[in-house]
């Protein structure tokens, strides 16, 4: 056999045919179809990674809570859970959060009401495999949104809550609550939730 021209042998690794990029659409219909959430990344499909009980069990505590607050104080938001889809146009990018407050009623970008446009608030439970990416690309992705004026992050392994607030387009105001006695503020729906209600059967690794 006659040598590559260039003469290097191509290897596996430079045969590997790079990553099939997909549309939108194909996307949602490929979701419709599947067992496992995936996320879109301007053409890219990555999957969800699966989340354990306790993390679970506090989005849901979240959940609860937040439309509990917002049911006693007779204010209109809407609350969603883990399985709806946050769509950024402006980066063609589609996101789970682990839950998600809209203001009024749901925006989509789509006629099948899967990508929701318009977040207010997001909340997003911390494992070791998410930690990383919730604080970073996954937080500057949100941003793109004009509508999101408050991100929540909870981690599950210890009683530990970061908090941002959005004051200006780019001007974020920071809190932090480390005590299951103290109360959660979200400024965006105007409402609180204790800690120890988020908290609720969790049993803390460290």
């Amino acid at each position: 056999m006659e040598p590559a021209a260039s003469g290097i042998q191509p290897t596996r690794s430079s045969l590997k045919k790079a990553p099939r990029k997909h549309s939108l659409e194909a996307y949602l219909r490929r979701e419709e179809r599947s067992r496992e959430r995936h996320e879109y990344y301007d053409g890219y499909i990555t999957p969800v990674a699966m989340a354990k009980g306790p993390h679970n069990e506090i989005a849901a505590n979240t959940i609860a809570a937040i439309k509990n607050a917002v049911k006693q104080a007779d204010k209109t938001f809407r609350v969603f859970s883990s399985n709806q889809k946050i769509y950024i146009p402006a980066l063609n990018v589609g996101l789970y959060p682990d839950a998600v407050v809209v203001s009024e009623g749901p925006e989509y970008w789509d006629d099948g009401e899967l990508l929701l446009t318009n977040p207010l608030l997001i909340v997003e439970v911390l494992s070791k495999s998410t930690r990383h990416f919730d604080r970073g690309d996954k937080f500057r992705d949100y941003k793109q949104l004009s509508s999101f004026m408050e991100y929540v992050m909870i981690e599950q392994t210890h009683c530990h809550v970061d908090t941002y607030f959005r004051e200006e387009p780019d001007l974020w105001r920071t809190g932090v609550l480390n005590d299951l006695t103290a109360q959660l503020t979200l400024r965006s729906i105007g409402c609180s939730i204790e800690l120890a209600d988020v908290y609720e059967y969790i049993v803390f690794t460290h």
